[in-house]
């Protein structure tokens, strides 16, 4: 018994000595130390073609591995374009519909086209990858795969050979084609036909020859349906040479630059499109929707999408700088302390599948996530709010050297009117009132503080902070509303509402005459105990002015069908930057863009002339003073006819640890994974402090098991021995 009771305790001994990191880490052995960051995410992104990819969970990906020419700084506010691959941000030249060169002042109705000529950088290359790989002959390897060697191949990693080659010019012009592309279905092809001159040409002139070359290789067998883009001319881009292109776009838009930050105009080789093309590819998922190919610090090595998905160190990225300037206290905040370095600085991203928000706060707390959100179930734990209303860390946060970063965000949340119904919409005095009324009622603040842990601002107008024309104080307030009231905004009175209701036609929340009562119907999408009570809340919200609210929920499809079709009646709704510019929010009331049968994006399908011609003529004018005063009015159009009626912009909060570094929110970049830094060692260190394993109780309950059988195994050795003494007495007798 007490050699038993020995080989447990050593085998328990052996057992804690063997692992040299936390027994419950969910990573491999022997990773605690290597420059990896672990983060997380719930749903597989579902496109990262750049063409098509428009989603944040997406922007995570692509904006790391593909590379346009424009980005933002990383530290400068207000946020700044400058170059990525780009040499500098190009001044575009204007021209007459002769096409004949304008001054750089000329009036927005003058300039018939905008001219962008765009010179890249020398020497950028491509991450390895099959599509460039060739013979010793020059062809290329895997642009034509038989049947047989397709089928010995299941993912991107089965290639054996890969290469590289140089960025170009024509590469990015492939790309901008490809928005036009009938089989990709690019989100933003509607929207940029109307401005990059021809490409709605182009998409027509693609849907032809794609139905001619599908038609074709459907006759043939082994028929290849591909279009090789670069034989197909678009009047409005052009290659100047090897290292620069052209883009011609309609009228005076200066915000175009901003979108050549985005993904959607990253290059994409030709050689990529051509091998992404293969049926037999296709078919097992071997797209460039599930592998990129880009010239940006990471690419993608593992996309298990049920799993992990995995970025790795481009090894061919041509390098970049980390920022040598910033704004006022980014030095005192150890944000400048990696000026001039390479980028990147951290060598392997891991993902991992996480469907629930408790394990990962809980992996976050442990260590084995370096950042994390706050969830509504984690937020009291996190944060503390003071007498002030300031929030602050926790005891238990700031001990671990937990930081955290608040933003707010560039987007908007806001419930609105169908501007079509013949209740709720219209622009008479009385249908303004009675929109007034509501908006009074339906106390926001309170929304924020119930159902977002105070993380919010209400909303003064279309517009969020940090974008040009928003007001802050007194002068940013909707009088409508609010009033000033000791150096801050407060929300009308009910009894306010309530005249107003009067004067609109329902006193008492009843139509005057006939006396049948006011009922709102609110379209929405959404399930869970957290949507009904959401749901609760703002049926409390009009019942205190005495209106009834019906709730109209379904799926998101036949919401959306509603939208189109314009036969919801109050809904909510939601839009986040895609550029820092007003008109990327305003453009969402122009008449012209309204969601009922133009498929647009001003889904209270509002519609003032005033603010139209306003919007017109703002869009295409720089920031400054004549611009503010423009936006002012255009913001007391909408706050006066309230088609929008109530809603807030989201506050971000994150937590960091202490070794994750050079984090500062920047909520138009995309692409900052590569300003990172990581002290692996310190996180390996507090991962073993925070992570300690008790072996206390396990020693206890091995020992208390091992004393209990101990009668039992006494009992059966004696057994064992009496009966081996009467075996040898009986052998003796018969000897």
């Amino acid at each position: 018994m007490a050699r038993s009771l020995s080989y447990y305790l050593l085998f328990t001994v052996a057992v804690i000595g063997c692992s040299s990191g936390p027994i419950n880490s969910p990573y491999r052995e022997g990773e605690a130390s290597e420059n990896i960051l672990y983060s997380s995410f719930s749903a597989r992104p579902k496109h990262l073609d750049p063409a098509q990819s428009y989603s944040s969970n997406e922007i995570t990906f692509t904006g790391q591995i593909y590379e346009p020419p424009f980005q933002y700084h990383y530290l400068k506010r207000p946020y700044t374009l400058i170059p990525l691959t780009a040499t500098k941000v190009p001044v575009p030249v204007y021209l007459d519909t002769n096409d004949l060169r304008l001054s750089g002042d000329a009036p927005a109705d003058a300039v018939a086209y905008s001219l962008y000529e765009i010179t890249i950088q020398r020497g950028i290359r491509y991450q390895p990858h099959p599509a460039f790989a060739k013979s010793s002959d020059g062809d290329f390897l895997y642009h034509k795969l038989s049947a047989d060697a397709i089928t010995e191949i299941d993912a991107i990693g089965d290639f054996k050979e890969t290469d590289s080659r140089e960025l170009v010019a024509e590469d990015y012009v492939y790309q901008i084609k490809r928005l036009a592309h009938p089989k990709i279905h690019s989100p933003i092809y509607g929207f940029m036909s109307a401005y990059i001159t021809g490409l709605r040409e182009l998409g027509a002139t693609l849907s032809k020859a794609q139905a001619k070359a599908q038609a074709k290789a459907q006759k043939e067998e082994g028929g290849d349906a591909f279009l090789d883009l670069r034989k197909f001319p678009l009047s409005g881009v052009e290659v100047v040479d090897r290292y620069t292109y052209r883009i011609k776009v309609k009228g005076k838009y200066p915000q175009f630059p901003y979108w050549l930050a985005m993904p959607f105009f990253a290059p994409i080789p030709h050689e990529a499109d051509r091998f992404y093309s293969q049926a037999g590819l296709i078919e097992k998922n071997i797209t460039l929707d599930w592998y990129p190919v880009g010239t940006g610090p990471y690419m993608l090595s593992i996309n298990n999408p049920n799993r992990q998905m995995v970025m790795l160190r481009n090894p061919n990225f041509h390098g970049e700088a980390y920022p040598n300037e910033g704004i006022p206290g980014d030095r005192a905040s150890g944000l400048l302390d990696d000026a001039g370095q390479a980028l990147p600085f951290i060598d392997k991203v891991v993902f991992s599948l996480e469907k629930e928000g408790i394990p990962i706060w809980n992996k976050f707390l442990q260590g084995f996530y370096d950042s994390s959100g706050i969830s509504s179930d984690s937020f009291d734990q996190a944060v503390a709010v003071s007498g002030s209303a300031d929030k602050l860390l926790t005891d238990e946060m700031s001990e671990k050297g937990i930081r955290l970063m608040t933003s707010t965000a560039t987007t908007t949340f806001y419930v609105a009117f169908n501007m079509h119904d013949p209740v709720l919409g219209g622009y008479g005095e009385s249908a303004k009132k009675l929109r007034q009324a509501i908006g009074i009622a339906i106390d926001q603040e309170e929304s924020i503080s119930i159902f977002r842990n105070g993380r919010g601002i209400a909303m003064q107008g279309p517009l969020p902070p940090g974008i040009f024309g928003y007001r802050e104080g007194e002068a940013g307030i909707n009088k409508y509303v609010y009033d000033w009231v000791k150096g801050k905004p407060q929300r009308k009175s009910i009894d306010e509402a309530k005249r107003l209701l009067a004067e609109a036609g329902y006193p008492g929340g009843r139509e005057k005459g006939s006396g049948k009562p006011l009922i709102v119907n609110f379209d929405s999408t959404g399930s869970g105990p957290e949507v009904k009570a959401s749901f609760d809340w703002m049926r409390k919200q009009f019942e205190k002015i005495g209106v009834q609210l019906v709730v109209r929920n379904t799926d998101y499809n036949r919401f959306q069908d509603k939208m189109l079709k314009g036969t919801a009646q109050m809904f909510q709704w939601g839009w986040n930057a895609d550029y820092p510019d007003p008109e990327n929010f305003l453009f969402l009331l122009y008449g012209p863009n309204a969601k009922a049968g133009k498929n647009g994006e001003n889904a209270a399908n509002y519609a003032n002339p005033r603010f139209d011609a306003l919007f017109e003529q703002m869009r295409s004018m720089e920031n400054g003073p004549q611009r503010q005063e423009i936006i002012d009015e255009m913001v007391e159009i909408v706050r006066s006819d309230v088609p929008w009626v109530s809603g807030f912009h989201p506050k971000q909060f994150g937590l960091y640890h202490a070794w994750y570094q050079n984090i500062k929110p920047n909520l138009m970049a995309n692409n900052t994974l590569k300003y990172a830094r990581l002290d692996a060692s310190l996180r390996a260190e507090k991962r073993g402090d925070w992570n300690k394993p008790h072996w206390w109780p396990l020693v206890l309950v091995g020992t208390v098991l091992a004393l209990g059988t101990a009668p039992a195994i006494i009992s059966y050795r004696r057994k064992e021995r009496e009966t081996g003494r009467g075996n040898i007495k009986e052998t003796l007798i018969k000897s």
